[in-house]
Order: C-alpha cells, then structure tokens, then sequence
C-alpha cells in the first residue's frame, strides 16, 4: 500500500532525485512540497531563487506548494514551530512521512528525525549513504538539468555560481569539495528533468556577493524585470 508523504524541497537536485526515486520505487505517494522561503525577499531561503519560479516548479512537477514563510532573523525554534505546524495538519490527513534528500550528514539526519518524532512523523532518506561521484553523474545522466544558485565562496570559488550542474562542473571541482554540495558548498535550482512536465523558463541575472561570502546568481523569470 502506497503511503502518503511530505517532500522536504529546496528546489535543487538532491530534493529533484529524492522525488524522482520515490516516484520510480512508487513507495510513497507526495501529496506535497514543503518549502521555506525567506518573507522579505521573496527567495527559497540560502538557494537565493525567487518564489515565483519555486512555484512555476511545483506546477510543473504536478504538485501543491506548502511554503513556510520566515523573516531573515528567523531563530530555529520559530522555524522549527512553522514547519512542524505545516506537518501536523499534513499529518492529520494521512502523511506519516518526510521525504528528505540528506545524503551523509550523520548529525542533520538526527537532527531532523528528533523534530519529526515530536510529532509522530518519520523521515525517508531514498539518497542515503550513496557514493555522491556516482550519485552526482546519475543525476545528471537520468536527464535532470540544474543550475547553481549559491555559492559559500569560503569553499569553493564564486565563479562557480550561475555554472550548469554537468560532468564539465564536476570535474572542475577542486579536490575537498564534495560532487553533491553535501557540506553546503552549493546549492542548485533544478529547472528540467523526468518529472516536469516542462522545462522552468528564465535568464541569468546578475551575481552578487552577500555577507561577504556568498556568491548568488540571480534568476529572472522569463518576461519579468529584473530587480
């Protein structure tokens, strides 16, 4: 029996494969993509991508947008409230499961099981513990086309921002930066791939560093005025 589940979404690849494997093994049935977004600015919070083609995203993909709206002083304990009051209500109609795209990262994996145990949730993690060399080149070659949004310039240099997620990307990664971003090196927008039902349209805007560290490439929906 096909159980009902959350899709903890970044709109990036790992959260894009984690969906494309649940679908493929049909285990779980997503009745949502849950999505924080930074208020002020109107942008997936550290992915820097406009909400607008968030939800262009999900609209593709054939799925309803749950957005959790936080200020840019948000604490973890105000987070970790919105989110669990988006997953209680998911819950209460049947949702049992997190799927969630973590691939390594023993103490996040932990971290967010506690959280979902606090209200009688579990996590799925279809990506765990995947070889991210071999994970990486899969992504790519079951189709999915991703460009990088965000980069942490403190271990990988910006000019790496606003570049196509391919195997040229990969194998001009330095040595120490993980294939997948796993230890936040960067962060993706997935704009095509096997569950779209088309392509998100839109053009590189410009890059900018923030906070000293860093480097976002802005994406502009097609016929919208850049900001």
């Amino acid at each position: 029996m096909t159980q009902k589940a959350i899709l903890s979404w970044s709109g990036g690849k790992d959260s894009a494969f984690a969906l494309h494997a649940v679908q493929t093994s049909k285990e779980f049935e997503i009745v949502a993509l849950l999505t924080t977004v930074t208020g002020e600015y109107e942008r997936i919070s550290m992915h820097g991508v406009r909400q607008v083609l968030l939800e262009q995203q999900a609209a593709s993909l054939g799925l309803p947008l749950e957005p959790v709206v936080i200020s840019t002083k948000c604490s973890n304990e105000e987070w970790e409230s919105k989110v669990a009051e988006v997953l209680t209500r998911h819950q209460r109609a049947g949702a049992n499961h997190v799927i969630i795209g973590d691939i390594f990262l023993e103490d996040l994996r932990a971290y967010r099981e506690k959280n979902l145990a606090k209200i009688g949730m579990k996590g799925a993690f279809p990506l765990w513990k995947r070889d991210t060399r071999e994970l990486s080149r899969e992504f790519i070659d079951t189709g999915f086309r991703t460009i990088i949004t965000c980069v942490d310039t403190e271990q990988l240099d910006g000019s790496f921002a606003g570049r196509v997620y391919d195997r040229e990307f990969l194998s001009d990664l330095p040595d120490g930066v993980d294939p997948c971003g796993e230890n936040g090196e960067f962060h993706s927008f997935v704009y095509d791939g096997p569950p779209f039902a088309a392509p998100v349209s839109f053009t590189k805007g410009e890059t900018v560093l923030r906070e000293n560290r860093f480097r976002f490439c802005d994406l502009v929906p097609d016929g919208s005025v850049g900001e």
